[in-house]
């Protein structure tokens, strides 16, 4: 039992320390080589941003393996004509030239607790940090176009939601040749980040005219590096794909080798970064083709609709798509698109820790505090595997107050292994002890051990949620170590209530074991640390109770 019991600890960290190197093998930063002709950091103004791919159609060219990038001077910050939108979650400029999104910033998401006034900037259209997501209309050669050149119009430079009001709409219009005026609203929310967006196409010309509709985002790489004291810095960053059935994370220098192409029905393309993303969303039940590549320095990930539309004259034809642009909120994640909440990477234990996630958020509802809501939790799983973790607990007292008895047998065949082992055996039929019994709580806390990491490390409704006292940041580690000082010693306590493995070498081992895991513990996330100091607690007196019931026997 003793030696099963070193072997589940030692194959624990084990287990962390391949999860550390798979981290690294997946998400290492890797260099990033910037092109020839990309503007030094520090220039103001967006270069004209590649068009979406056209649609392989009979009647058009099919799509470059480029895509294509018009040489001209990127205009300065002074000749771009933005137009800022505000709603109560939200800051936003819309480009008149293409009607895009091009700078966001959240202003309830600070980038650091202890700087509330510096929130979280996603899209932007600087050069250095180039972060758009552009639409617009694809046509055959000869008709009319949206691009990022595209020149709009807007009825006024800025847009507020109002107090009171729960939507806000922003409408830009261009009037294009041949009688096609191309409107796009877009629709925001109060207390969202999805945004409705609609391509309304009226045309009073003589002929039809015909359009595949196309959604694209743009982005300049820029892998972070790689730190144990920065938990955002282990997180994927980079371009990710969903096919309706499949969620795919997408390596830049792959794309930059290989270009990816698909038609896809009911999916949707993003950016992500920890706890946030820009995600743009085709229409349901429509195929578009998805294309993702990458020129050495920036990435594009495109949508265009894999038929051509037709809008004959004195119609209007509305082609609505979505967008998000936020924090990773699983709730409004789920009602924009069918598989968005999968941007929330849990890995492997996916199926434990998203179930496990949405107790801690019904809990959180009741508590308030997601620190309580962490101790609540821990209690409720320990209160679930109560009786199994009783039964080992038993075996475990029983096989403390054999101490003695084991340690006379031990003292009676210590030249013969063999017959010591016979010996211990027999011992244990007779009393009706299993020294297996008291592994099986370990492998139980493992695997939520390991969803709880997850769920703590990705979950954006824990970011810089606190606690109590000095503990201001759940999703960090304990800027004081008091929390993994609290746990060794919880752990070390532990270990005097359960027997002592009858090999020294093994009873030194397992008595450095809380100072190994203090340390290791210590650039844990604390609401990790928390839960695990919780467990082990409630672990304590269990096994007290156990032990004084057993010893009365």
């Amino acid at each position: 039992m003793d030696n099963l019991r070193l072997f589940l600890w030692l194959g624990f960290g084990l287990l962390l320390w391949i999860t550390f190197q798979a981290w690294q093998a997946d998400y290492a930063p890797r260099p990033t080589p910037v092109a020839a002709d990309a503007p030094a950091p520090g220039v103001t103004g967006s270069p004209e941003v590649p068009e979406a791919p056209q649609p392989e159609l009979p009647d058009l060219p099919a799509a470059p393996d480029t895509p294509a990038v018009e040489a001209t001077e990127a205009p300065s910050q002074d000749q771009r004509r933005l137009v800022k939108v505000e709603t109560d979650v939200l800051q936003l400029q819309i480009d008149l030239n293409g009607g895009d999104l091009v700078a966001a910033t959240l202003p309830d998401y600070p980038i650091e607790k202890d700087q509330p006034d510096v929130p979280v900037r996603l899209l932007s259209p600087d050069p250095a940090s180039l972060y758009v997501i552009q639409s617009g209309l694809r046509a055959p050669p000869g008709s009319p176009e949206v691009s990022a050149s595209t020149p709009f119009t807007s009825a006024a430079n800025s847009y507020a939601l109002a107090d009171g009001e729960n939507e806000l709409v922003v409408p830009v219009t261009w009037e294009g040749p041949d009688g096609v005026r191309v409107e796009k609203i877009f629709r925001f929310q109060r207390g969202r980040y999805d945004i409705a967006l609609e391509q309304r196409v009226t045309n009073t010309g003589a002929t039809a005219y015909q359009t595949a509709p196309y959604l694209q985002i743009l982005r300049r790489h820029q892998p972070m590096e790689r730190s144990m004291f920065n938990v955002d810095s282990y997180s994927f960053t980079g371009p990710v794909a969903y096919d309706g059935e499949k969620y795919e994370k997408l390596d830049v220098d792959d794309l930059q080798d290989e270009v990816y192409e698909q038609s896809v029905a009911n999916g949707w393309l993003a950016s992500i970064e920890h706890h946030f993303l820009g995600a743009a969303v085709p229409p349901a039940n429509e195929i578009h083709n998805y294309r993702f590549s990458y020129d050495g320095s920036r990435y594009s990930a495109s949508a265009i609709a894999a038929q051509l539309s037709e809008v004959v004259p004195g119609e209007t034809v509305a082609y609505p798509a979505k967008i998000f642009v936020g924090p990773k909120l699983q709730s409004q994640l789920n009602e924009t698109a069918d598989g968005l909440a999968l941007t929330v990477d849990y890995g492997m234990l996916t199926l434990l820790a998203q179930p496990l996630f949405w107790v801690l958020e019904k809990v959180h509802g009741v508590a308030g505090n997601w620190g309580w809501t962490i101790i609540i939790v821990t209690f409720l799983i320990k209160l679930v595997f109560y009786k199994l973790t009783e039964t080992s607990g038993r075996s475990m007292a029983k096989m403390r107050k054999m101490a003695p008895r084991l340690k006379a047998l031990q003292d009676r065949y210590k030249d013969d292994r063999e017959a010591l082992s016979r010996a211990m055996m027999d011992l244990y039929k007779r009393e009706k002890v299993n020294p297996a019994a008291g592994c099986l709580p370990m492998l139980i806390q493992i695997p939520f051990f390991i969803a709880f990491y997850w769920v703590l490390l990705e979950s954006v409704e824990m970011r810089q949620a606190p606690f109590m006292l000095w503990i201001t940041d759940l999703s960090s580690r304990d800027p004081f170590f008091i929390l993994p000082l609290l746990m060794g010693a919880a752990m070390w306590f532990q270990q005097k209530l359960n027997p002592a493995p009858p090999d020294p070498v093994q009873a030194k081992v397992m008595m450095f074991l809380p100072i190994l895991f203090t340390a290791m513990f210590a650039f844990f996330p604390a609401g990790l640390v928390l839960y695990w100091l919780t467990n082990s607690v409630l672990s304590i007196a269990q096994q007290w109770r156990i032990n004084k019931v057993v010893g009365a026997d």
